[in-house]
């Protein structure tokens, strides 16, 4: 189905683009990092050209506060957002997620460093050995590594 366009113009039967998994999300979070203090959710969805319905970017904005990517404080009656992690962090926690929803883990992990491109396999090798998580340290308390 297209997008209604009242007035029959040429966008009458334009079918609507879906967005990307995660797209708003790095959207709203980008829109974040720009802000110079925080700021309420109807700054955030004027920045993203106002077609957003404000639900939606508090929707947003609350997944992104319980992934620990934004951060909140009460303002008299709302909340006052701010980015806590970049663009990488919202990928990072992406990626935890896909993960933790495998039984096989190993395999998992197998499979994708294996089909990483040589450079990034030794990118990732030396970020293990930098964090000592190649020694089993873990770098969240109470995880098994």
């Amino acid at each position: 189905m297209g997008t209604q366009d009242r007035s029959g113009g040429p966008d009458a039967d334009v079918p609507a683009r879906r967005r990307g998994q995660g797209e708003l999300e790095a959207q709203v979070l980008s829109t974040l990092r720009a802000a110079p203090e925080p700021v309420p959710a109807g700054w955030v969805r004027e920045r993203l050209g106002g077609t957003l319905a404000y639900t939606t970017v508090i929707t947003i904005l609350t997944r992104l506060h319980a992934k620990g990517v934004v951060t909140r404080r009460r303002v008299g009656r709302s909340f006052a957002w701010t980015a806590a992690a970049g663009e990488a962090g919202l990928a990072a926690h992406r990626m935890r997620r896909v993960l933790d929803g495998e039984a096989d883990r190993e395999a998992v992990l197998a499979s994708f460093v294996s089909s990483l491109p040589p450079q990034d396999e030794e990118l990732l090798r030396k970020l293990l050995q930098e964090t000592g998580a190649s020694d089993g340290d873990s770098r969240e308390e109470g995880r098994e590594p």
